[in-house]
């Protein structure tokens, strides 16, 4: 039944991925110093140096995700990255009542994106991606 829907489902699943993250990789070029300010605010070091490499991540590799290139790869990175950054951000077990519930949901959110990361990782970008092209 859904054989012959493989790849136009595997492009929109990557196109709704990356969405969230150029967006958000956008958001950090364009707010570059708010970004640099929350990072120093839970207390990691080099916070400039890890508002690059959340663009890079974001954008960069939300980009790569849309087109298919290097998809298992940037699939890969973009999962744990995305992982790191709940236990980072949104570690609502240690957050005063009032910021429970939306740091949860937020946590929630990123297990969810990266489990869909992760099936890009382990099943490829689909037929309708530069790695497909490359490929054949």
């Amino acid at each position: 039944m859904f054989e012959n829907k493989q790849a136009p489902l595997s492009l929109l699943a990557r196109l709704l991925l990356a969405s969230l993250f150029v967006i958000a990789g956008i958001g950090k070029v364009f707010g570059f110093e708010g970004t640099v300010g929350y990072i120093s605010s839970v207390g990691l070091p080099l916070p400039t140096l890890g508002a690059v490499i959340a663009i890079l991540v974001e954008l960069g590799g939300g980009l790569l995700l849309a087109i298919g290139f290097q998809s298992r790869l940037v699939a890969l990175v973009m999962a744990i990255f995305t992982l790191v950054t709940a236990f980072i951000f949104h570690n609502y077990w240690a957050m005063p009542a009032d910021k429970v519930m939306v740091n949860q949901i937020m946590f929630l959110k990123n297990l969810s994106i990266a489990g869909g990361l992760l099936m890009v990782s382990a099943f490829g970008a689909g037929a309708l991606s530069l790695d497909a092209k490359r490929s054949s």
